[in-house]
């Protein structure tokens, strides 16, 4: 592995240590993955079984994306064992241990959704919500600004599917349609009773991202027991979006090293 790669894979590992920190409630055990475009077709993800806050460089593996991508569009025919078997194969080292079965769900992110840096967590506070009778709803309209500034105004949504490869062809579908109607690749996807996924160009970005998404469903947490949340109007989280200045702090948070 050149200098380049060691980089990109000494900060996941930073990164995914950060998201697994018990602290945070992001990630408890086994839960949660990540992963990074290395540039060059392959991409690092965590290994099946591996622990994002104690995960070292054998907890992630290096895989190539085309089997990944070429199984998905073959999602419908594909049985269980094939599913692991496409697993395998796609290992640059055959020697490395078996990715996480969300691995399509990475290789989605970073190629269909432009991502170089992809976090999935399964963040206690969000999951209040996700889990709740309002399910992802109270995230589709924004309650303060900075939430527009680092998640971005619009997110993407899943309807609960088991994980693995026919979880990522949903994914797929919510990111091509969210993408032809927006013009752009989300920020967030929320998974119903799952999770969210982070989609940043930056690990720094994927970290804050979960950071304000925490922080985010506190308040909508807090708002709903309060009476109910109250949401900022269309054109103020329009505006937000759109703001020059905004966009400036949004380059400078997302570019900070973490």
């Amino acid at each position: 592995m050149d200098s380049h790669h060691q980089d990109i894979l000494n900060r996941l590992i930073r990164l995914s240590h950060k998201l697994g920190d018990e602290q945070r409630g992001f990630a408890i055990l086994g839960e949660g993955n990540t992963s990074a475009d290395l540039g060059d077709e392959t991409f690092l993800v965590k290994a099946s079984g591996s622990q994002l806050g104690t995960i070292d460089e054998n907890g992630l593996t290096r895989v190539h994306m085309a089997p990944i991508l070429e199984a998905l569009d073959e999602a419908a025919d594909i049985s269980d064992d094939e599913v692991r078997r496409r697993l395998e194969i796609s290992r640059v080292n055959q020697s490395a241990r078996l990715p996480s079965v969300e691995t399509f769900l990475h290789a989605l992110c970073l190629k269909e959704g432009g991502a170089k840096w992809v976090g999935h967590t399964h963040t206690i506070s969000v999951l209040q919500i996700l889990c709740s009778i309002h399910g992802a709803e109270p995230f589709l309209r924004h309650v303060f600004p900075d939430a527009i500034v680092v998640c971005g105004r619009q997110l993407a949504v899943v309807p609960y599917i088991d994980p693995g490869i026919h979880l990522a062809v949903a994914v797929r579908q919510s990111l091509r349609d969210f993408i032809q109607s927006h013009g752009t690749a989300p920020k967030v996807i929320l998974m119903e009773n799952h999770g969210p996924v982070a989609l940043g160009q930056t690990d720094a970005e994927v970290f804050n991202i979960m950071l304000m998404l925490d922080k985010w469903a506190k308040v909508i947490g807090g708002a709903l027991a309060a009476g109910g949340p109250r949401f900022l109007d269309s054109t103020i989280a329009d505006r937000i979006e759109n703001r020059p200045d905004e966009h400036y702090r949004r380059k400078a948070i997302g570019n900070l090293n973490s």
